[in-house]
């Protein structure tokens, strides 16, 4: 099901929950002797990483594209409130929601809020805390070579860790109008990667892991927390980040054309751009009368206007050119993106 999910984001995210339930005996806890093999910088954060079990009504838009039923990763970053952070793909419509902790318990938790721009989520635990916690570092000065841990759960509740280090760090621009101007590449890359808390030498949370890229050995994109600390408390208390004006959405999927414009692979069913006729094997090629470069000029070209105000998309389709006015959307009402 991770699997499923996550090639699913890569290729389908158009942004880019379970029943309570009481603890359960049965389930597998750490084994000591493997907790206490990991490196100090990883055990610092194991006991505040949790598996996110996600369930989605089938009925909502989402369910098309990530499925109804969804695993990830995520990790406790405060005891009291027992908020955790995961990658927001994992939570998106998301109507209940399991969270399974490092001591063999599960607990029921309620979706906090999206930030879909940035592409992450925050949940709820529910119960008394203190909840075991990690802490949210500084990403800001990380730089390629730095060491790192990621640290995730796999689907059967087992502790998935890696050691590894920052291959890259460079903007990422993916298919599914979702773009940072800043990302970490870090190999090798961790199985459990959707949603799982990358860490630095001294076992501070310096970024969310999102993604597996490439072929064999894969690496993983990871989210630098600076990403998600400006808006934090705008985000739990609110539902998401109202004070930043949100990026119109055609609900489209691309990729940079060789000889400039971008290819549409996809398009979304409840999206604005197919309704208004945008049909996937399109090229566009101009954007409010602008030449489009490559799949990063378009989006900053797009996201410079506001939602609801109309943009004029010029296509080439087989051997004609065709203008298409769409009205962009706002994602934050075209999907369950919090608990509000």
């Amino acid at each position: 099901m991770r699997r499923r999910a996550a090639v699913a984001a890569l290729l389908l995210l158009a942004l880019p929950a379970l029943l309570p339930a009481a603890p359960r005996d049965s389930e597998p806890r750490p084994d000591p002797g493997q907790v206490a093999a990991l490196p100090s910088y990883i055990r610092r954060v194991e006991p505040a990483a949790v598996g996110i079990h996600v369930e989605v009504p089938r009925d909502r838009p989402s369910a098309v594209t990530l499925g109804a039923e969804r695993w990830g990763s995520g990790v406790i970053f405060d005891a009291q409130a027992g908020y955790a952070l995961t990658v927001s793909y994992i939570l998106l419509d998301a109507e209940r929601i399991e969270v399974s902790l490092r001591d063999g318990r599960k607990v029921p938790a309620t979706l906090v809020g999206l930030d879909l721009e940035v592409g992450l989520g925050v949940v709820k635990l529910q119960g008394g805390g203190p909840w075991p916690a990690a802490s949210l570092g500084d990403s800001t000065k990380v730089a390629a070579g730095d060491v790192t841990g990621t640290v995730g759960v796999s689907e059967d509740g087992g502790l998935v860790a890696t050691t590894g280090r920052i291959e890259a760090v460079r903007p990422f621009a993916a298919a599914w109008e979702y773009m940072l101007d800043r990302a970490f590449v870090v190999a090798p890359y961790n199985a459990a990667f959707g949603g799982g808390a990358l860490v630095d030498a001294s076992g501070q949370v310096i970024a969310i892991t999102s993604l597996r890229l490439g072929d064999a050995p894969y690496v993983n994109l990871a989210i630098p927390i600076e990403k998600f600390l400006p808006g934090k408390d705008e985000l739990c208390d609110k539902g998401r980040v109202a004070s930043r004006r949100p990026r119109p959405w055609l609900g489209l999927y691309t990729f940079s054309h060789e000889g400039g414009g971008v290819i549409v692979s996809g398009v979304s069913p409840v999206g604005p751009a197919g309704a208004a006729g945008v049909r996937r094997g399109d090229v566009i090629v101009r954007l409010n009368g602008e030449k489009v470069e490559n799949q990063e000029d378009f989006y900053t070209r797009l996201w410079k206007g506001a939602v609801d105000q109309e943009v004029q998309l010029v296509v080439q389709r087989e051997a004609r050119f065709e203008a298409i006015r769409v009205r962009p959307a706002d994602r934050y009402r075209v999907f369950r993106t919090s608990g509000k």
